[in-house]
């Protein structure tokens, strides 16, 4: 490989397509056969039909665990006893292959579906794994003292704890798809991922063949309260909260932002409609300091907070714009993807300020019936600055929620108003 003078990469060496899979993908085919296993497994040979490596940016921690010795590289993962604990799908979306794009749908499904693959040898590996667990929240036991929340034995136990499904998803990215949802052409796009990840993927622009690209970013954590069999069922309640990333609040409590409060109330509300005979979900997408970065985010603010006269609301997302390039690198269109996958029609409570999420739900066909603001006694007093940089720029929506007739305009793409 060599630089041209522009910077950009140029590939010396296999300039063909590659050799044909025995595994052809079907996109959006209805069966998990007739779709196709999913292979990324750098040791699968001429099965290998996708682009990249298993676990995406934990591949690397791989390599260094074979490289030390400490594992080997021809290891096979076990599935015994590793299938999940609640059935999801499949659902009709997973049908459509615009509706899902960036995670395989039968992904949970591997051991049950290509059972007979793997027993012949071939290496598939699930993308999505679902699991039972049990949440202790700070904030959670405060609204059980309260009276807010009450204890049930079910849902929430005895010793405050909350019962959950918790799913996670790692991402796969259909590039056609992809492409087309940000309206550009395939070869736009892997040419565009090859040159910004320093060249790390030649098949991106040698195989053009392979449709299939595992990323090396994080994925999406789902926790589903109440039966996970209510998921998707338009006869009861959905209260949903998708929430984008935020380490330094949702963990360790940080008070620049109101992450971790919308969270944990997000919760709250999840919690109280699966009491109530619905369903409660959150979708913890893995996009740190809006998809830029904690390293970037926090050049942020030491930029925001030396400026002449402090930290502004006015010069809130250009100080990001300035450090990042973009005032935010989320975008939302992929987000709609899991709560398809979940076979997901209608939200009654979306628990989210953010135009930007709203938006891409109802462009996706998501009915929304209820935005739900974060009360204003949840905002720390120094995420006031955030709150109204967001209103001026437009990130959210201060006035009621839309009406039935807006939802109706916006199920017909109008968007102008939100």
């Amino acid at each position: 490989m060599t630089s041209n003078r522009s910077g950009h990469i140029r590939l010396n060496s296999h300039p063909g397509a590659g050799t044909a899979t025995r595994f052809p993908l079907h996109w959006g085919a209805s069966t998990a056969a007739e779709r196709g296993p999913i292979i990324g497994t750098v040791n699968a040979g001429p099965d290998r039909n996708a682009i990249g490596a298993h676990g995406g940016a934990y591949s690397l921690y791989r390599a260094l665990a074979i490289s030390s010795g400490a594992m080997s590289g021809v290891s096979r993962p076990d599935l015994h006893n590793t299938h999940p604990t609640a059935e999801i799908g499949p659902h009709d979306q997973w049908k459509h292959a615009d509706k899902i794009v960036s995670l395989d749908p039968w992904g949970h499904r591997v051991a049950q579906d290509f059972g007979e693959l793997i027993a012949e040898g071939v290496d598939i590996r699930p993308t999505i794994a679902v699991t039972k667990a049990r949440l202790t929240l700070g904030e959670i036991a405060e609204a059980i003292a309260a009276g807010r929340l009450k204890i049930d034995g079910e849902i929430v136990r005895e010793a405050g704890d909350v019962a959950v499904t918790k799913i996670a998803i790692d991402p796969v990215w259909y590039l056609p798809g992809i492409a087309d949802r940000f309206g550009v052409s395939e070869t736009q796009l892997r040419r565009t991922l090859f040159e910004e990840t320093g060249g790390m993927y030649a098949d991106l622009v040698t195989r053009p063949d392979m449709k299939v690209f595992l990323p090396p970013i994080g994925g999406h954590t789902v926790y589903i309260f109440g039966d996970p069999a209510f998921i998707g069922d338009k006869s009861r309640r959905l209260t949903c909260r998708v929430h984008d990333e935020c380490n330094g609040s949702d963990v360790f409590g940080s008070d620049i932002c109101t992450c971790r409060p919308y969270l944990t109330h997000g919760i709250e509300e999840c919690v109280r409609e699966a009491q109530n005979g619905g369903s409660g979900l959150i979708v913890y997408n893995r996009k740190e300091g809006r998809a830029l970065g904690e390293v970037t985010k926090f050049l942020v603010y030491n930029a925001r907070k030396r400026q002449p006269g402090g930290d502004q609301a006015a010069t809130y997302f250009e100080r990001t714009e300035c450090v990042a390039g973009v005032q935010d690198a989320r975008f939302q269109q992929l987000m709609p993807d899991v709560i398809h996958w979940l076979g997901i029609e209608r939200i009654d409570r979306f628990i989210s300020m953010s135009n930007m999420k709203f938006d891409a739900l109802a462009a996706g066909g998501i009915e929304i019936l209820e935005r739900v603001p974060i009360p204003a006694e949840l905002i720390p007093d120094d995420a006031s600055v955030e709150m109204e940089a967001k209103k001026a720029a437009g990130y959210f929506t201060p006035e009621a929620p839309p009406s039935a007739e807006d939802l109706k305009k916006v199920k017909g793409r109008d968007l102008d108003k939100f």
